[in-house]
């Protein structure tokens, strides 16, 4: 029989909700803040994927604030800076699942990690900001390899 020795975690989508940034879109852009993050999302991922077939890695920190600079643009809205940066801010301070901690404490005994195209700074805040810390043994970023997942 196999014994499950480690478990590898997503970070966005999977254990912290990327859509806990519209309570943040929506304070500064009243009617507008789950359309500011669902086209950003969007946008995020378009983005990761473009840069990566086209070699032009830069860190998903880059990647976030051009996707968020776009949406704006797109629904013909701007931000002063510090707008810009409260609603960057979020991303180092996402809402964890309702059930992401207990699976994780659930797990206690395996190593459990997280990979994601999140910069590593940014998702060493977002877990330590979590909490998580103390039940992860890595946070992996793919800033290591300079290319986003889904590359080989």
């Amino acid at each position: 029989m196999m014994t499950i020795k480690a478990v590898v975690f997503d970070a966005y989508g999977t254990l912290y909700d990327i859509q806990s940034v519209a309570s943040v879109t929506e304070r500064a852009f009243p009617g507008y803040g789950e359309l500011i993050t669902q086209i950003w999302r969007m946008k995020q991922l378009e983005y990761s994927w473009l840069r990566t077939l086209m070699e032009r890695y830069e860190d998903f920190s880059a990647v976030t604030r051009e996707s968020l600079s776009y949406t704006l643009s797109a629904l013909g809205l701007s931000a002063d800076a510090r707008t810009f940066a409260s609603i960057m801010d979020k991303y180092v301070d996402l809402d964890p699942y309702p059930d992401a901690r207990a699976t994780l404490e659930s797990l206690k005994g395996r190593k459990l990690a997280i990979l994601s195209n999140g910069s590593s700074d940014i998702l060493d805040a977002l877990v330590e900001n979590s909490g998580f810390a103390k039940l992860l043994d890595a946070t992996l970023s793919v800033d290591a390899v300079g290319a986003f997942k889904p590359s080989p």
